[in-house]
């Protein structure tokens, strides 16, 4: 593996790090960022800054309009757009139209692009993944799937709830995941304004970053043409799979920016403020801190760009990324609440963008399957290996 950064995407870097610190970060504090994340309004101004700066919707292919990034080019440029909470959605490359993106673009239909992918792509539209559900729903274990899908002549009658569903309000439409009667799992399209379809209620959380925030979401007879299922019928188990790694790595990658954020504010103030006589930082017990930051930031940055190597090499990654995302979630979360240590009274308020981050990223650890799913993925895989040399 070679670890140089090659010269075009060293100044795609540095163009996407002005971008953040000039345009996007100076954003930070707008009446509009919500409890439930930046408003539509404010969404779409920051869309356009990205559009005029060539930066919108790297990860896609250029011919849909993005700049036909590989995973590691994505490692680079999401981990400069993860440095604000608003980076991602200005780029149009935050959770979970990033990884809708992926899986329309290699599942759906020349006609479902176009009804869907392309608007996305542009950011004109957002969009929402249907998958987790109350108990005794779907969680962590998707074999649980309670939502079901009955044929109905040429069409498909929806039924379930789902909740801790990022983005439902204001999603232009869904992906929803649902039980068929055979007992296998279908992705199906449909668009989010129509009979059958009822957003609950927006959940109250710590994290404030995602657009529309979390909803529990309601189907009752949704009817859905066959022409949109995505996919083949009794696939989507195996289409989750292609989203959820790439989709799993792209959150560590977002999310070291953040947790690089918080170490940088954390640093200069250890540089600067003064107490027993000389530098916070020069005191050993902040100033190890800080070293543990360093060395957490750098091994979670080795790990992605290895897993974002392994998905280059055109691997599914699975292995890979369970690792990489339980190295990821816990050093990043580690680092955060360092900084805010050292920040002290300050690191517990919005003197800083510190605390925002620390809320927004204590869900890491949780979504896209928690650290003891991930532990027991990995041991299964050990059990399973041939032990003989």
């Amino acid at each position: 593996m070679n670890f140089s950064i090659p010269p075009e995407l060293i100044a795609l870097r540095e163009k996407a790090r002005h971008f953040i610190a000039e345009q996007i970060i100076p954003m930070e504090r707008d009446a509009r960022c919500t409890p439930h994340g930046p408003s539509e309004v404010l969404r779409r101004e920051l869309i356009v800054k990205a559009k005029n700066a060539g930066l919108i919707s790297s990860h896609m292919p250029t011919e849909l309009g993005g700049l036909g990034l590989d995973h590691f080019g994505k490692a680079i440029v999401f981990e400069e757009a993860g440095y604000s909470p608003l980076g991602p959605v200005a780029l149009n490359i935050g959770a979970p139209d990033e990884g809708n993106m992926h899986l329309l673009e290699v599942v759906a239909t020349p006609e479902q692009k176009t009804r869907w992918l392309h608007p996305l792509v542009a950011g004109e539209i957002r969009s929402c993944f249907c998958m987790t559900e109350p108990h005794p729903g779907a969680g962590s274990d998707p074999s649980m799937l309670t939502t079901t899908a009955t044929p109905d002549g040429n069409d498909f009658l929806i039924s379930g709830r789902k909740w801790f569903i990022t983005g439902a309000e204001g999603a232009s439409f869904a992906i929803i995941m649902a039980k068929m009667l055979d007992g296998s799992a279908t992705m199906f399209l449909a668009d989010m304004n129509q009979p059958g379809i009822t957003i609950e209620r927006a959940m109250d959380s710590l994290d404030s970053c995602f657009p529309g925030g979390h909803g529990v979401v309601r189907f009752e007879n949704l009817r859905v043409p066959a022409k949109q299922v995505l996919g083949e019928i009794g696939q989507g188990f195996k289409y989750a799979q292609v989203r959820l790694a790439p989709a799993r790595l792209t959150h560590c990658m977002r999310w070291l920016g953040a947790a690089r954020r918080c170490h940088d504010i954390a640093t200069t103030y250890a540089r600067e403020r003064q107490a027993f006589g000389k530098a916070l930082g020069q005191h050993e017990g902040v100033g190890f801190m800080l070293a543990d930051n360093e060395m957490d930031i750098h091994i979670t940055r080795l790990a992605i760009w290895h897993c974002a190597w392994v998905l280059d090499q055109g691997e599914l990654g699975r292995h890979a990324s369970s690792i990489t995302k339980v190295i990821a979630s816990e050093a990043i979360w580690r680092v955060v609440d360092r900084s805010v240590q050292i920040l002290g009274g300050m690191g517990v308020t919005h003197e800083t963008i510190v605390a925002r981050i620390f809320a927004d990223v204590r869900a890491f650890r949780i979504y896209d399957g928690p650290s003891e799913t991930h532990r027991w993925s990995i041991a299964n895989k050990l059990m399973r290996a041939n032990t003989k040399h």
